[in-house]
């Protein structure tokens, strides 16, 4: 793969990730009520993803989807009840403000945080028809195949990275400086995001991806 396609790929896959969607504000709540280690336990598990996601691609798991309705519904209902699952714990979740310099007392595990962004990612079909949409596009067949997908891979896991990390050192510091009140809206609104995506992908229809 040569440095023009893989730096494109670069600039399109930030672009398309820095736009909040679950993961993100995942990262941004375990920023501001995990600590950095419940942060970094959740990025962990973001990014484990997009190298299990782009893996599946490669395989023809995309394909697979795209071409079985049913199998396409049931990940969809999975991941949409997932999605207000979560929401619904982010609405109701107690609020505790803290000063700067004091230690943070995390009711998440790092275990918890890792496997709920995973699973997360992992839930939602969108994901999987993106990148079996998008990434061959980059992909040279004269070239590796292989190659050019762990490449892609391991870029991807990268950018998120890189992005979540933004997401949650927000969080973090916005823990620190807002109110018991500012952040109990923080939480709800991330909570009103998720309840919003989890009902649009229970809208998102398969041909859209056509």
């Amino acid at each position: 793969m040569d440095v023009a396609s893989l730096s494109l790929y670069i600039v399109a896959v930030a672009a398309v990730t820095v736009i909040p969607g679950p993961t993100m504000l995942l990262a941004l709540n375990n920023g501001a009520h995990g600590g950095k280690r419940i942060a970094a336990c959740g990025i962990a598990g973001a990014a484990l993803s997009d190298l299990i996601l782009i893996a599946a691609v490669g395989g023809g798991l995309g394909a697979l989807l795209l071409a079985s309705e049913q199998l396409f519904s049931v990940v969809k209902w999975i991941g949409a009840a997932y999605l207000l699952y979560l929401a619904y714990g982010l609405w109701h979740a107690p609020v505790r403000t803290i000063q700067t310099g004091a230690p943070l007392s995390n009711t998440l595990s790092g275990r918890t945080a890792f496997l709920r962004s995973l699973l997360v990612a992992l839930s939602n079909p969108k994901g999987l028809l993106f990148f079996s949409a998008f990434l061959p596009q980059f992909i040279r067949p004269e070239e590796a195949i292989a190659a050019q997908y762990i490449t892609l891979a391991l870029v991807t896991a990268l950018i998120d990275i890189a992005l979540m990390t933004v997401y949650a050192v927000g969080g973090h510091h916005a823990m620190r400086l807002l109110s018991g009140q500012a952040m109990r809206w923080l939480n709800r609104g991330c909570a009103g995001m998720l309840a919003g995506l989890g009902i649009a992908l229970s809208l998102y229809r398969r041909s859209n991806s056509n």
